[in-house]
């Protein structure tokens, strides 16, 4: 293998596919300096103010004279006096191709009476508002595995108790933008076809009001769903009472489930990534990407997501658009959160993270044309607002913040039953009651941190496996993990703490 990896003819950039010193030849110019891997280094001179392209697409521009064989990164490029406006040709439509033969996978699901398929079966308790999350922890608490095992022992079919607690839900406005999307997303949780039964604990005098939520929801009591507040319950310790008893009550119908086969259509998984590097958008991004076609081939539903990071790089998605309105609703996105950042004095750019550029990303336009490949080559059929029900299939798109707790949340409530998560430094992170599975995208992390990865994408950059390979790989463990087979992060026990809605609006 070269010590670099060059990613299409036209780049002006090349990646170095291991720690590069000076003096070493790569392709027809001397390395100047060390280059870290991940990190890019200059094929050609490039001029102040000259565009740089990675994937063949601008990526910035630099800020200085570059040298054939330099270092380019933050100290000399950047995304030019217009911060990265530049004419992007939308082209709504324009890649739109027939869709893939349809293929027939199977996995072990939990069929539920509406028709939907589950991959785990839990019980929830959720919180209206920040006041009441200690009594809903209280409540999961006393059915955990891990300090009473004996509250579970005789039912093995219910995957878990998990309180879902949050820090929002007053000291907001009853109406508007930011209480719209607290109840859509709880909304989408009480629903989810993950959970067998749900609780809602309220305090009582929130802005949430748990009535309101149920009407605006169009949702109701029954068997499936209570809900109760802590000021009509008697205090906390009542209302502790009250939850424990309610759920002993689900245990044995919730335990009367079995998995049996059911296609891969009933697949949706919401597509992430965090921790990012320079090998992000070569390994594991466009081998996730592979699964997503393979998934889409088999009926399933895949939700790419974070439009910040997507930021530079929605042409390439406008482009797949079946629809112009479709890609239209995107790009309405995309100037939401350009006026979104600007009225909060800020950038688009502020993304990357510290830790993103550590590994080699410069710009948010890098960033994000590696962050697109997650979602495969398949047409975009349809754009969602946040935690709103995901009812197409194929490859789907949602609004959402970049910060992947959050992003995460959206698409659970939207639907997901599963989630992938690409990372390159490090992601810790899981996502109850959908199991995550996290990707590596380079061997030196799987070796340091293989306690949190499910997959060494990585072997892609090592040149022991094609991106296609790779691919068929996550989508067989896709089939596997649907089936109830243990991500990484849920041995650990991951998945109640990284449940976070988006919030929007003023705390008053």
């Amino acid at each position: 293998m070269t010590p670099f990896i060059r990613l299409h003819p036209a780049d002006d950039v090349l990646i170095a596919r291991s720690q590069l010193v000076g003096g070493t030849q790569a392709e027809n110019v001397t390395i100047k300096g060390l280059i870290p891997p991940g990190h890019k280094v200059a094929t050609r001179a490039i001029a102040a103010g000259e565009p740089v392209r990675r994937y063949n697409q601008i990526i910035g521009f630099a800020s200085k004279p570059i040298a054939p064989g330099e270092h380019v990164h933050t100290h000399n490029l950047d995304m030019g006096p217009d911060k990265g406006d530049f004419a992007r040709d939308y082209a709504f439509g324009a890649d739109v191709k027939p869709e893939p033969p349809k293929k027939e996978a199977t996995f072990l699901g939990i069929k539920r009476e509406d028709g939907r398929v589950a991959t785990r079966n839990y019980i929830g308790i959720l919180s209206s508002v920040n006041c009441s999350a200690t009594a809903a922890r209280a409540i999961a608490d006393h059915f955990s595995r891990q300090t009473n095992p004996a509250a579970l022992a005789d039912f093995p079919m219910i995957d878990g108790v998990v309180a879902l607690t949050h820090g929002t839900g007053c000291g907001m406005a009853t109406e508007g933008m930011g209480m719209q999307i607290l109840e859509r997303t709880l909304a989408g949780y009480a629903t989810h076809a993950n959970f067998w039964g749900v609780l809602v604990v309220g305090l009582g005098c929130e802005a949430n009001q748990i009535n309101a939520w149920l009407a605006h929801s169009s949702l109701r009591e029954g068997d499936t769903l209570k809900v109760f507040n802590i000021q009509d319950t008697g205090g906390t310790r009542k209302t502790v009472e009250k939850g424990i008893a309610l759920i002993k009550e689900m245990l044995p119908k919730a335990n009367a489930v079995k998995r049996e086969p059911c296609s891969a259509a009933h697949i949706t998984i919401g597509l992430q990534c965090g921790g990012s590097d320079g090998y992000s958008g070569i390994s594991a991004n466009p081998a996730l990407g592979a699964a997503v076609d393979l998934l889409v081939a088999h009926g399933g539903t895949a939700i790419l997501s974070e439009t910040p990071e997507i930021y530079g790089a929605e042409h390439l998605l406008t482009r797949r658009a079946v629809k112009r309105e479709v890609g239209e609703k995107l790009v309405s996105r995309i100037k939401w959160w350009e006026h979104y950042t600007e009225i909060n004095e800020g950038e688009m750019n502020n993304n990357p993270s510290p830790g993103n550029k550590a590994g080699g990303l410069t710009t948010i336009l890098e960033k994000s044309l590696g962050a697109v490949a997650k979602g495969g080559t398949t047409n975009l059929e349809a754009v969602y607002e946040y935690a709103e029900p995901v009812t197409a299939h194929g490859f789907v798109y949602m609004d959402t913040p970049g910060y992947d707790p959050v992003s995460a949340t959206g698409q659970v409530a939207g639907g997901a039953n599963m989630i992938c998560f690409t990372t390159g430094r490090g992601s810790a992170y899981g996502c109850a009651p959908s199991p995550s599975l996290k990707l590596a995208t380079n061997s030196a992390l799987w070796k340091k941190q293989e306690e949190d990865m499910d997959i060494n994408c990585g072997e892609i950059i090592d040149g022991q496996a094609s991106v296609q390979e790779m691919g068929e790989r996550i989508f067989r463990l896709v089939l596997a993990t649907a089936s109830g087979e243990l991500s990484k992060s849920e041995q650990h026990g991951y998945g109640q703490n990284e449940f976070v809605p988006w919030q929007v609006g003023a705390v008053m």
